[in-house]
């Protein structure tokens, strides 16, 4: 991919995003009483998180819900189904639901036996819907941004040296 196509198909994500869909997760788990929720996008890479995540692996977690979700959307395509927007995973006592959000990221749900499925899925039905929402308003203000000829921040240009300046200064290099 060359550089228009590989800004525009790479997901970017600015501090005001993320603390309103991070908003959105904490009112899910109040209402579902799930454990924790992720936002993962599609080649799972971990967007935000909400919730007990301390003795959690989430990067490998996050590699594997996109690993799973690539795998169940080709079963669905299959079986002539354009994708199959909810997966679900049972255990012993954790469980953990996938949502698609968007067409870009997934809503991924742990809970334990202190909830119950019908509870999880309720609300994160109405949960993945709101991201959406707010992914959508961010892209319509990039475009119009765009139009008015305002470049979205390139951290290339320039970055890299004050990068490398800040960690001498830090490390005594």
């Amino acid at each position: 991919m060359n550089g228009p196509t590989l800004r525009h198909n790479r997901l970017v994500f600015y501090e005001d995003l993320i603390r309103d869909v991070n908003k959105v997760l904490r009112e899910f788990l109040k209402l579902s009483g799930a454990k924790c929720a992720f936002l993962i996008d599609l080649e799972g890479h971990m967007v935000t998180r909400q919730g007990v995540t301390q003795h959690l692996d989430v990067d490998t977690i996050s590699a594997l819900v996109a690993g799973s979700f690539a795998a169940t959307k080709e079963m669905a395509r299959i079986l002539g189904e354009d994708e199959f927007s909810v997966l679900f995973h049972q255990g012993k006592t954790d469980s953990i639901q996938l949502s698609l959000v968007g067409d870009r990221t997934l809503l991924t749900v742990i809970f334990d036996e202190s909830t119950t499925i019908g509870m999880v899925r309720l609300y994160a039905s109405q949960t993945s819907k709101r991201p959406a929402e707010l992914f959508a308003k961010e892209e319509e203000s990039r475009a119009i941004r765009a139009a008015a000829g305002v470049q979205d921040p390139d951290l290339s240009d320039g970055f890299v040296g004050s990068a490398k300046d800040k960690l001498n200064d830090l490390f005594g290099g």
